[in-house]
């Protein structure tokens, strides 16, 4: 029986993702990406930006989690090598084809801010052409991860192969689930701090391998279980009231800092709202929202391909606006989100029906439509 309170967290989750980018694209916080805010900070707050602190801690770890508990029972329908093959076709193939297929629209975006210093001057077209399509990565670092940790996955149910282990972890009580928060904090130590800027300590920081292995292998071992998620289910609302205390003085007194990085994340309070929040948002889900509809049924099929997509809308519309009109910003911040929740949308129903642009952008073998 699907469980449809996962499909329902997880779209919503992306949702958000869609959100936290219109917000994150004009933040003046020094978190890297984006175009800039409208004036530094403190001179100008930008209190919009507390979105941030209030989504970043959770909303990836939790859709790693919920990737480590569809990978349990995806593979007790399909054999590894099935499940293996679909994986590479859902997510590496967008994340590496469709980089030079589609992506390189936002890579064109980005090199262009950077080529205000004129770093590309002399470049031939082809070889530009090949750095837009890197740089037009953004995030799609969350599929190509989930690629290499579902390669991982494959060593380590090698290694388990009777399932001990994880029957072992569907023993846990409440208080050894919450307890499970120092994995939280220990993976998010092995980020490197002070990152050189001439090396890749700040791409290992983005992709932070162990830290999103840890809650992967957490969905797969402890959280696919009935027991488990009954449990947590049974906690939602303390589990959600104690989450919404630790954010808001997390947000209160950090506000300003810049909250993507290793000296942020690593801090308790940090891992200590990033975990209740992901227990309580699965706690609440399976208790009010295990059940679809037409809007849930559609959202839990095209959430990956808005999720692919969404991106392209901001960058290109949120560059012209800031760089070519004279809109306060709070017009740009409204037209910003209204377009990235209709065009995007749009944009993924036009190119899933187009064959061959549908496997290279988001592995689609055929339309749904």
């Amino acid at each position: 029986m699907r469980k449809h309170w996962i499909d329902n967290l997880r779209w919503v989750t992306v949702l958000l993702v869609l959100f936290y980018h219109v917000i994150y694209f004009y933040n003046n916080k020094d978190v890297f990406g984006g175009i800039g805010g409208f004036g530094p900070y403190p001179d100008t707050p930008q209190y919009q930006d507390v979105v941030m602190y209030i989504l970043y801690p959770w909303f990836m770890p939790l859709l790693f989690i919920l990737a480590g508990v569809s990978a349990r029972y995806a593979l007790q329908r399909k054999s590894a090598g099935e499940w293996f093959r679909a994986r590479t076709r859902k997510l590496l193939v967008p994340g590496t084809v469709g980089l030079f297929v589609f992506h390189w629209m936002v890579g064109y975006f980005n090199t262009v801010v950077a080529d205000r210093a004129g770093v590309f001057e002399g470049i031939p077209g082809f070889v530009k052409y090949g750095i837009m399509a890197v740089s037009g990565i953004g995030p799609l670092w969350f599929i190509q991860l989930l690629w290499l940790l579902s390669l991982v996955l494959l060593l380590v149910r090698a290694l388990d192969k009777k399932d001990r282990f994880w029957t072992w972890c569907g023993k846990a009580n409440i208080v050894w689930i919450i307890m499970l928060g120092v994995l939280f904090w220990l993976g998010e130590q092995t980020l490197i701090r002070n990152p050189r800027p001439e090396s890749l300590d700040g791409l290992y920081n983005l992709y932070k391998p162990v830290f999103y292995l840890i809650c992967f292998l957490l969905g797969w071992f402890v959280f696919s279980h009935d027991e488990v998620q009954e449990k947590v289910k049974n906690a939602w609302k303390p589990l959600l009231g104690c989450a919404v205390v630790a954010g808001a003085v997390l947000t209160v007194t950090t506000f300003g800092q810049n909250n993507t990085s290793a000296e942020y994340m690593g801090t308790p309070l940090n891992c200590l709202y990033g975990w209740l929040a992901c227990l309580a948002l699965m706690g609440w889900f399976n208790a009010k929202f295990d059940r679809t509809g037409k809007f849930a049924g559609y959202m839990t099929r095209s959430s990956f391909g808005l999720y692919i997509v969404h991106y392209l809308v901001i960058a290109s519309l949120g560059y012209m606006m800031k760089m070519y009109t004279q809109l306060p910003p709070v017009a740009m911040y409204v037209i910003l989100t209204v377009a990235v929740f209709t065009l995007s949308p749009l944009l993924y129903e036009i190119l899933h029906r187009i064959p061959v642009v549908r496997w290279c952008v988001f592995g689609e073998k055929k339309s749904r439509a």
